[in-house]
């Protein structure tokens, strides 16, 4: 009763086997820097010379982006590469460090 519960919880924060993939984490970042400027995904897509289905798509964690892309799409959100790589490095460390510890009693 109680170990379902428990187990349930875990798989529901948890899931087994999750990763988070760099283009996530890139597209993730990507889309919240371009939000708080509160720019459009034409706007941006317009300035990185990159069609806003692509954008969209690396955005949403779909497309891996080369390194070229990257560089244009944040040269066109006016912000440095490595900021990018940093705060995107940053999420996965967070993400790898989260865990759920179970503490059970014997006397239950």
């Amino acid at each position: 009763p109680i170990y379902n519960l428990i187990s349930a919880v875990i798989r529901t924060v948890i899931p087994k086997g999750t990763t988070m993939l760099l283009r996530d984490a890139v597209g993730k970042e990507l889309r919240a820097i371009r939000v708080a400027q509160s720019r459009t995904l034409r706007d941006v897509a317009r300035d990185a010379r990159v069609s806003l289905g692509y954008l969209s798509e690396v955005e949403r964690g779909q497309k891996e982006a080369s390194s070229e892309l990257l560089s244009a799409i944040c040269t066109a959100l006016n912000i440095q590469l490595s900021t990018l790589l940093s705060d995107v490095t940053s999420q996965i460390a967070k993400h790898e460090k989260t865990s759920l510890t179970v503490i059970t009693s014997d006397a239950a």
